[in-house]
């Protein structure tokens, strides 16, 4: 059966829509951070633990999210959790205090937990694995548009009308997302009728047993994990700290970065696409996006500063390559399985995301605060020691082994 471009727009693009909204919620707080942390008087271990509630929620679903969307579709799971999505952000917009803000940025967190991966169960039903990384790369550069409105336009509508009501407009548009997504969006069924939920889930596990899983989720998770942890929190106060920029040029910075995400996505994406037409996979060609990964951090830990800017510049543009994995990955444990084979590697990548977004406000925590903001010794130590995660997590990759998937 052939596909129309129209159809091809209206199976993708709705999904495209939800995941940008996504990105925005995830990496809002790099913005209003400053000012929850004044309301709220909150310190860097309770501001990564706040921003990270929406991580952790995001990974907790991952699991039963996969064998969701193989059984009921992606239109259908994605319509009903962008409900629950805008439902958290009107309570995080009326929070009274700071357990009411970690509950409400949790709820989102859940809500928003098949943006991505409606996003890519619809590109399996519905684009040739052979275009799938550029069509995924494609839609996941709509999550980087997210990112560049989460940034400076955020920040000036917030001073505006103010944070509060900067999350119910955010609501408004996640209502009509969702409903866009339910009226527009075609129907496509798996060519095989899906199992039943007891073989759903035992597939599942057994993805998860695989030694493939376990020799790419540690790399995958920390070369995806870091940048998400850092572009959506702790960009911005590294910025304020360790250069010294007024809030508005931190904003102004954090948008450059998501201009740059959104780009070298889309040219990561290309890149791939057209090198494995000449017979070059799809994970040859995120290792040396990976060595532009490191290189970047290294700059950044190092507190070199007048090569700061364009080293965040780099990891925010090839900080998502390990999406290349995902059809690669898929691809390897069947395509039946799409959906929970890449809920399995997307949730390593939010594990590792949860877990440095909250371990560097621990790690910062640990040093005495400065008039302006946080040590930026602190800040040194607690990348340093991500990047040596990293790059533990590519030798484990690289050691030679048999296996098979």
């Amino acid at each position: 059966m052939t596909t129309t471009r129209r159809t091809l727009f209206l199976a993708l693009f709705p999904f495209a829509l939800g995941y940008l909204l996504s990105y925005l919620l995830r990496a809002v707080n790099a913005v209003v951070a400053p000012e929850l942390v004044k309301e709220f008087a909150i310190g860097p271990a309770e501001l990564g633990l706040l921003t990270a509630a929406y991580l952790l929620a995001f990974c907790a679903f991952q699991l039963p999210l996969g064998v969701l969307l193989d059984r009921f579709g992606p239109r259908r799971v994605q319509t009903a959790l962008l409900l629950v999505a805008a439902t958290g952000c009107a309570a995080f917009a009326v929070a009274p205090g700071f357990v009411t803000l970690v509950l409400a940025r949790a709820v989102i967190g859940l809500g928003f937990s098949a943006g991505l991966m409606a996003s890519y169960k619809a590109s399996s039903l519905w684009v040739p694995l052979e275009r799938r990384s550029l069509a995924n790369a494609t839609i996941m550069s709509m999550g980087a548009l997210g990112l560049v409105v989460a940034t400076e336009p955020t920040a000036l509508l917030s001073a505006a009308i103010g944070w509060r009501n900067v999350f119910l407009l955010f609501a408004a548009c996640i209502v009509a997302s969702s409903l866009f997504i339910f009226f527009a969006v075609p129907e496509r069924t798996e060519k095989t009728p899906a199992a039943g939920f007891g073989q759903q889930w035992r597939d599942l596990l057994n993805i998860m047993k695989l030694p493939l899983f376990w020799r790419v989720a540690p790399l995958l998770g920390l070369t995806a994990g870091i940048p998400i942890a850092y572009q959506t929190l702790w960009a911005g106060p590294w910025y304020r700290d360790v250069l010294g920029l007024a809030p508005l040029d931190v904003a102004r910075h954090l948008f450059w970065m998501a201009v740059a995400f959104m780009g070298g996505i889309l040219t990561v994406g290309f890149v791939a696409d057209r090198l494995q037409r000449r017979g070059i996979g799809p994970m040859t060609t995120m290792l040396g996006c990976l060595a532009l990964h490191t290189a970047a951090q290294a700059l950044i830990v190092l507190q070199v500063r007048s090569l700061a800017f364009p080293a965040w510049l780099v990891l925010a543009a090839v900080g998502q390559s390990a999406i290349l994995a995902f059809p690669w990955f898929a691809r390897h444990v069947g395509e039946s399985l799409s959906g929970r084979a890449n809920a399995t590697i997307n949730f390593s990548m939010f594990i590792c995301a949860f877990l440095i977004q909250y371990g560097v406000g621990l790690v910062i925590s640990f040093f005495t605060a400065t008039v302006t903001g946080y040590d930026p010794r602190a800040y040194a130590w607690a990348m340093g020691l991500c990047l040596a995660l990293q790059l533990a997590a590519l030798l484990w990759y690289l050691l030679p082994r048999k296996e098979t998937a």
